[in-house]
């Protein structure tokens, strides 16, 4: 078994399913030592899976958004690891589908508060404990939303840019610190927020349409997500920073989709 993560302190937000929870499970099973963080109490059974399974992680609940919530998860890993060497901010709520003209400012604050606030806040505070160690790697969850419009509603899409730019500014503004950071953009991965699309596929018999519109004609799974964070994590990506990467099965090389127009309602 590759042991990529031996002696690492690594923070995985958002733990509690999906991308998080495969993520968290792998860094562990290349001997991480992770705190799984999320505002879902479910984080507890992800982390309870990984000690079952011989790894070493603890579970802390919290709100990504919170600045105090924060702080806490970054000094909970410190003390219980000896420091940080990897920071995944990856948790984020969708905003449902609500269209440009029918959103509040209430509900744009509340998405762009825990999708790039978040990230930000793992930054600013995960950063200068992941100097302490020597340096290391910071990874956020943005989206194919982020990259241009067809992939998500207006407030999700635009924090999902946000974070894109967020990267490579911090990228740069840690310039010499030899702390990396990069993003990526998953598209449709089967995670507790597209449950609902899957499900409904599946009772109506359309479970072949999901993904349709990538070139390998699927969804994808957390897993597979999980395994450009590890590289992306790792040594093996030394050279790699202030980049979003892509993991979509081909959907954004031209993000079709089918346009509603303005004022009419879709058959």
């Amino acid at each position: 078994m590759r042991a990529r993560f031996a002696g690492k302190s690594i923070i995985v937000t958002g733990a509690a399913s999906g991308i998080g929870r495969a993520t968290a499970m792998a860094f562990a099973a290349e001997g991480g030592a992770v705190v799984c963080a999320d505002l879902d109490e479910a984080v507890h059974a992800t982390a309870a899976a990984i000690v079952a399974d011989g790894g070493t992680a603890r579970a802390i609940t919290l709100d990504a958004g919170r600045e105090a919530d924060v702080v806490h998860m970054v000094e909970l890993a410190g003390a219980a690891h000896g420091g940080i060497d990897v920071m995944y901010a990856n948790a984020g709520i969708s905003g449902g589908l609500t269209g440009l003209l029918e959103g509040t400012p209430e509900q744009w604050a509340d998405i762009l508060r825990v999708n790039l606030i978040g990230p930000f806040l793992a930054i600013k505070h995960a950063a200068p404990r992941i100097i302490e160690r020597g340096g290391g790697a910071i990874l956020c969850t943005a989206s194919v939303a982020g990259l241009r419009s067809g992939a998500g509603c207006p407030p999700y899409s635009a924090s999902k840019a946000g974070v894109i730019n967020l990267v490579q500014t911090a990228a740069q503004q840690l310039a010499g610190s030899n702390v990396r950071v990069n993003a990526i953009c998953p598209g449709l991965i089967e995670t507790g927020m597209t449950a609902r699309a899957y499900e409904h596929a599946r009772e109506v018999g359309k479970e072949d349409r999901i993904g349709r519109l990538n070139p390998l004609r699927r969804g994808g799974e957390p897993e597979e997500i999980a395994r450009v964070a590890l590289f992306l994590a790792s040594d093996e990506a030394s050279y790699v920073n202030g980049q979003a990467i892509v993991v979509d099965g081909g959907l954004s090389s031209s993000h079709p989709v089918t346009r509603q127009e303005f004022g009419k309602t879709a058959a």
